[in-house]
């Protein structure tokens, strides 16, 4: 059993997803820093100082806070476009090299035979018609 996981974990696709994974979470930490140290304090500053994380609905004794819910949001904005900004890079790159054809493997004995068996028929037709 050891052996088979060892296999699944190593093979190149589940090893690239768990490369990626964990620079996507670095990555989201660092739009999540963005955000809310310097794009939200600059919207707020804008209108007049305003402050997300304090923003809220107050009914009672509840209150409805959507300050953080508007940050991740903006997160959630940022994160997707730039992965989709790298995706489309990524994939301009992947075009522009051009990947070479493996040559087509040598024909076998057998097929090399049956092609001077066939082109030998085909005279033979020839000389006959």
């Amino acid at each position: 059993m050891w052996k088979e996981f060892k296999a699944f974990a190593f093979k190149g696709n589940v090893l690239d997803l768990a490369i990626g994974v964990v620079i996507g979470a670095a990555f989201g930490k660092i739009v999540s820093s963005i955000v809310s140290d310097l794009i939200t304090p600059l919207i707020g500053i804008l209108f007049g100082g305003l402050d997300f994380t304090s923003l809220s609905l107050k009914y009672g004794d509840s209150a409805i806070t959507y300050g953080n819910f508007i940050q991740s949001v903006i997160d959630f904005l940022l994160i997707s476009a730039s992965i989709f900004l790298f995706i489309k890079l990524l994939g301009k790159f992947q075009k522009s090299s051009p990947k070479e054809e493996p040559a087509p493997p040598a024909p076998s004995k057998e097929e090399v035979l049956l092609t001077e068996i066939r082109d030998l028929l085909k005279a033979q037709n020839r000389e006959k018609a």
